[in-house]
């Protein structure tokens, strides 16, 4: 497999479509191609898709418009950018989908269909897509492909604030709504990547009362009694950090002894209700599971994703990267500009990336597929050993 990546920020659309397009020309026949725009350009999105099949002429084509986009060297943030990545796969086949609004309620009940508009089976490795947040539900799709299983990896749009403002790109069309993406099958590997960026804090508690997602006692105390023990004990230094939040860490599984990174599904704490001593959480929490409290931080954040990528790092060479970052990362959580993307190539090596800032990213941990916040999701795509 072989990737080129290019990205420019030249506020006049054609002109930073030419760059892009003259960067990633290739003399192969391009299988896939990855674009992703900023608002500034999405009112001629049409004619960037169309301007970038016709010179490219991918087999697939998937992407969206967003707050900020990803790729070569650089995140551009709430300013004009283009993204694009475009790459031969000479032993993989492409199965690029788009789920409208008028389709998900017998698509999603009906698994054999699902199957078949992917193209899965046993060489399915993964499904690379965008959805846009109003029409798209992403957490019923996510649980029918848990049970295929198969990997989702991604964001939600970002690029407008109203329903029918997104645009979302598959092939030769440009859409408003739903969903897309592209399975990849055949002879790749696919490593999903997915950094929260949260340390714990205090002791584990199980939760032994509890309802939809409101915890109301762990460890067979009041939940809000349990918090205000945990805030006792932190350090001065880790409450200066409740300003950005603060969160709980849900262990995906708790048949364990030990947690580490990857364990937890990071979920933010809601409400805390002072009179029945219940805590409320932006998820649902049954009897019976593990939870940690969390703190989260620029340090932290930088911390989890070195982690994560100095592990992946430890296999094989890399052909490229899709990376998909909260938009609230960026410079709304580090102290300087292109945080992820240079840590990216700082460790992997001067490798291919593209992706977007997204209004939610899509990710596995533990084996089943969540929506997040704050986090950094990542595909990285190696040639089959």
């Amino acid at each position: 497999m072989h990737f080129l990546s290019a990205v420019s920020d030249a506020p006049n659309t054609a002109e930073a479509v030419t760059r892009v397009i003259d960067q990633v020309k290739s003399r192969e026949s391009i299988d896939l191609a990855m674009l992703f725009i900023t608002a500034a350009h999405a009112s001629e999105a049409e004619w960037i898709v169309d301007r970038v099949n016709t010179e490219l002429d991918p087999q697939t084509l998937v992407g969206c418009a967003g707050e900020g986009v990803i790729g070569g060297d650089r995140e551009i943030e709430r300013s004009p950018g283009i993204s694009l990545l475009a790459g031969t796969m000479p032993e993989v086949r492409l199965s690029a989908i788009h789920i409208s609004d008028n389709e998900w309620h017998d698509l999603l009940g009906d698994q054999v269909n699902l199957i078949e508009r992917l193209g899965h089976g046993e060489e399915s490795r993964a499904l690379i897509g965008v959805g846009d947040p109003f029409t798209c539900p992403a957490d019923a799709l996510m649980q029918q492909l848990d049970d295929l299983p198969l990997p989702l990896i991604g964001g939600m749009a970002s690029a407008a604030r109203r329903p029918g403002e997104n645009r979302l790109f598959v092939n030769n069309r440009v859409v408003d709504s739903g969903f897309v993406g592209v399975a990849l099958h055949g002879e790749l590997e696919v490593e999903s990547l997915v950094s929260q960026g949260c340390r714990p804090v205090g002791e584990r508690f199980v939760v032994t009362k509890a309802s939809k997602n409101i915890i109301e006692q762990l460890g067979g105390k009041p939940a809000l009694n349990q918090l205000r023990d945990v805030l006792d004990s932190m350090s001065e230094d880790d409450k200066q950090l409740l300003r950005y939040g603060l969160y709980i860490g849900r262990a995906i599984s708790e048949y364990r002894d030990q947690f580490g990174r990857g364990d937890f599904l990071i979920r933010n704490v809601m409400q805390l209700d002072q009179e029945t001593g219940a805590i409320a959480l932006a998820d649902y929490v049954r009897v019976g599971q593990t939870v940690q409290f969390q703190v989260r931080d620029a340090q932290t954040a930088d911390e989890d994703l070195r982690e994560m990528l100095q592990a992946a790092a430890a296999r094989p060479a890399v052909a490229c990267a899709l990376l998909f970052g909260c938009n609230g990362r960026g410079t709304r959580m580090f102290p300087q500009s292109c945080h992820d993307i240079a840590m990216t190539h700082e460790i992997l090596g001067n490798i291919p990336v593209a992706g977007f800032f997204a209004a939610g990213e899509l990710g596995p941990v533990g084996g089943k597929n969540f929506m997040h916040g704050h986090t950094a999701s990542m595909a990285i795509l190696r040639a089959a050993r």
